[in-house]
């Protein structure tokens, strides 16, 4: 790795590089995640599926992505960063291209619920926050807005593309080419990613020469070491505040927007490319905005930003069903509002974790309360969908959803109000 740093040179630090490898990592990683969404319909054509059994299977996948975020974290402190991914990206890429071949809800089930979401656990939200602790000391949350944002870049890339191609050429072709993008990203982390700044005679982004430098952390099983995080941090009434705001984020965004958008325009009379164009928009938007709330994180008080951000959204899902009535402006308005806000909680919620359970703990803990974010979105995706088949629309789940938000927004103002607890021990 140390061409890579004499490439760079004296002009910037390769913490900046490293950033740029994750984000694409991530990148591949959202646009496999939003893969589903496009599929929907057409299995729906194709094999007479339900959406509530494909949305089994795309709430299995969302619900392990999530519960591997504290094992995939204890495994990159165990063995290494690239190597976790490495393993994860080759068995996304090989899950992916072989789902061409299913042709009953059980291989979809197996395949894209536990083969393709236990892969993307691990190139998610916790990746990033192994990332920036171990990379940057000022800048955190900047660059943790940046690389939540991939995940709005993946849409903003994927969706329409792969929408446009799953109308006229079916659904197999548009996993072929995930899996391709999947792999492209392989060589990248063997060569460009390093385990940590040390490993290039490097500091942290930001951190004095005079700091000292902090040992690595002990090598310990992973299976042992994120249980006993989740032990010690449970015992906090922070750590389900985190988790319990986190549940409702994901609920509110990947399980329910996410996962039935497209298939919901289609309930008003619009295309899949016209539904997955109103993502893509959302994309662009969330890309501005949670940067932004990576900046404004390292300069304001993040519970308030919380607040914020749950009651907009909140409002924004109360709004939705109303959009589709009103001609020109309304599914604008939602976009804009909508896509600002989509993960725009990441930055803030990042930094409360670490500020609570300081920075060598907080990856494996946000770990968990990234795993209540998939377990909301779970339960959404499964739920959304259950209910417009007995409804035969999606009113319902928007109402829930927006109110499930405007609680979220009073309850993040609780989170860090007492005692702190940097105290909790991770075995």
């Amino acid at each position: 790795m140390n061409w890579a740093a004499r490439m760079v040179g004296g002009r910037f630090h390769y913490g900046w590089i490293v950033v740029a490898v994750v984000f694409l990592v991530l990148l591949a990683a959202a646009g496999t995640r939003a893969t589903p969404s496009v599929m929907m319909v057409p299995l729906e054509h194709q094999f007479g599926w339900s959406r509530a059994t494909i949305s089994l299977a795309i709430s299995i996948n969302i619900a392990l992505y999530g519960l591997m975020g504290p094992f995939a974290a204890a495994a990159m402190q165990r063995f290494g960063v690239r190597p976790t991914l490495l393993a994860a990206l080759g068995t996304m890429a090989a899950g992916v291209a072989l789902s061409a071949l299913m042709t009953h809800p059980w291989q979809m089930i197996l395949i894209w619920g536990v083969m393709v979401g236990g892969a993307t656990g691990v190139a998610a939200l916790s990746l990033s926050a192994t990332v920036v602790t171990r990379w940057f000391t000022t800048h955190r949350g900047l660059a943790m807005g940046v690389l939540t944002a991939s995940s709005a870049t993946g849409q903003l890339v994927f969706l329409p593309f792969l929408a446009a191609i799953a109308q006229k050429h079916g659904w197999q072709p548009v996993v072929l080419v995930v899996a391709v993008a999947a792999a492209v990203v392989l060589p990248l982390v063997a060569f460009l990613l390093p385990e940590r700044p040390a490993s290039m005679q490097l500091r942290p982004y930001g951190e004095s020469h005079d700091a000292p430098v902090a040992p690595p952390a002990p090598q310990q099983n992973p299976i042992k070491l994120a249980f006993g995080a989740l032990t010690s941090a449970s015992r906090t009434r922070d750590f389900w505040l985190l988790f319990f705001s986190f549940f409702i984020c994901g609920a509110s965004t990947n399980g329910y927007v996410g996962t039935h958008l497209i298939a919901m325009c289609g309930d008003y009379g619009m295309t899949e490319v016209q539904g997955a164009s109103l993502l893509a928009t959302m994309g662009i938007f969330d890309l501005f905005g949670t940067t932004l709330s990576g900046w404004l994180s390292d300069r304001f008080n993040a519970r308030v930003l919380l607040f914020w951000y749950y009651g907009l959204r909140g409002l924004s899902l109360i709004y939705l069903p109303h959009a589709f009535g009103i001609d020109f402006f309304g599914l604008p308005i939602f976009a804009v509002f909508y896509g600002l806000d989509w993960i725009a909680t990441v930055p803030p919620t990042v930094r409360l974790a670490t500020d609570v359970y300081g920075k060598e703990r907080a990856p494996i803990i946000f770990g968990w309360v990234v795993a209540g974010h998939q377990l909301g979105a779970a339960f959404a995706a499964f739920g959304a969908g259950l209910l417009r088949s007995s409804l035969g629309t999606y009113t319902v789940a928007s109402m829930i959803s927006g109110g499930l938000c405007l609680i979220a927004s009073f309850v993040v103002l609780r989170i860090n109000r007492g005692a702190r607890a940097v105290g909790v021990q991770t075995a």
